[in-house]
């Protein structure tokens, strides 16, 4: 009996996928929920599983291929797998030479991206220097590995054609400078009352709510705090008439091997730290697992992107539409400011808020930026509502 294999059903905002990536090739064997291949989308990368166990007779849509909801992957002949058993013999019989390194057999904890490449040139994982966060392998560490062991040449050249979501990426931003009038307010803040609650009650923070307080939590709630208070920031421009949205749901910008991705936190504004802190580590784990649902992507009234954990000390971030402003984050340096007439060190951080001149006017944006900072330089006012 014959199973296709079908694309999923895509939302209403993704037309059509790419096939990315084929796991099997004809005549292989397949499991029953084993991933076959993957669909890159504009937002996220899709893994599509086998319905049952069998072996695959045929793959109708090859890598590269565009398709669409439903369209026809592969098909597979229904049928028991027998379990593989490894030879008894094969430990103990000596080797007559040595065998080249195998690539691992468990890559499921790789994202698609950097699994994708370790399949296609043979590299076994163990053999890479993993540079990822807690120790996880990135798609860079394969390419770097991959270069150190070929032609070596500063006239070396390599092209890559753009993934969708590069492509998508790269057409939203040109779009959002074509289209807004963008531009940027500055404003530094004191996070040394906020660097003292963290340092206060970290432990008794994560042992009662089983997560870290960082301080992206600090900052969504101030931002919601300062949205409150000047709401054309939260809004958006449709036509010629400007929408001002009744809750806040802020986008979280996320850096993956893939690109940027920016999941969002629906209803911020009634969020604690902990919920704000909880759901921002579960959606960058799923992002650069390539794991995230696209829905998470969806929508968002303002964004959050924070260049700091880069190093970088100033820039003018560029707008998510259509959404009319976004903040930016830097790094915090130590430096020498007047404090009651004395000169003192302080944990100081430069926020940038780029924003869309048609709706919101630059009084409106310095006043927003100086919300937040009282916010952030005085928390208790986010508990007294002042």
């Amino acid at each position: 009996m014959s199973t296709e294999v079908k694309v999923p059903v895509l939302p209403e905002s993704v037309a059509d996928a790419t096939v990315a990536a084929w796991h099997k090739k004809p005549g292989d064997t397949v499991r029953r929920d084993e991933n076959l291949v993957d669909l890159e989308t504009d937002k996220v990368v899709l893994e599509v599983p086998s319905p049952v166990d069998g072996v695959l007779k045929e793959v109708v849509s090859d890598s590269g291929a565009t398709v669409t909801s439903d369209e026809i992957l592969g098909i597979i002949e229904e049928g028991e797998v027998a379990p593989a058993e490894a030879p008894a013999e094969a430990a103990a019989a000596p080797a007559a030479e040595p065998a080249a390194p195998a690539p691992a057999a468990d890559t499921a904890k790789l994202s698609p991206a950097t699994r994708r490449i370790v399949e296609e040139e043979g590299v076994n994982p163990a053999d890479v220097a993993a540079t990822g966060r807690g120790g996880r392998l990135t798609k860079g560490d394969v390419v770097n590995h991959l270069k150190a062991g070929g032609p070596v040449g500063p006239r070396a050249e390599e092209r890559v054609k753009m993934t969708r979501l590069r492509s998508t990426i790269a057409k939203r931003l040109k779009d959002a400078q074509n289209t807004a009038a963008i531009l940027t307010s500055f404003q530094e803040v004191d996070l040394q009352a906020v660097q003292d609650l963290r340092a206060k009650y970290k432990e008794t923070f994560q042992a009662t709510h089983g997560v870290k307080l960082g301080l992206m939590s600090f900052f969504v709630k101030a931002v919601c705090d300062a949205l409150n208070k000047h709401p054309v920031i939260n809004a958006s421009l449709d036509g010629d008439e400007i929408v001002y949205h009744g809750f806040m749901d802020i986008g979280i910008a996320v850096s993956t091997e893939r690109g940027l991705m920016v999941p969002v936190l629906r209803n911020a504004e009634s969020m604690s730290l902990a919920q704000i802190e909880a759901a921002i580590r579960q959606y960058a784990v799923a992002a650069r697992e390539g794991t995230i649902n696209l829905d998470d992507l969806q929508g968002g009234t303002f964004s959050i992107t924070n260049g700091g954990t880069f190093g970088s000390m100033l820039s003018t971030p560029l707008l998510n539409p259509p959404q009319s402003a976004i903040l930016g984050m830097h790094n915090i340096k130590e430096r020498p400011v007047v404090v009651n007439g004395d000169i003192v060190v302080r944990p100081i951080m430069y926020l940038a808020l780029s924003y869309d001149h048609r709706i919101i006017d630059g009084k409106d944006s310095v006043q927003f930026l100086v919300a937040v900072k009282e916010a952030l330089e005085d928390p208790a006012r986010l508990l007294l509502n002042l």
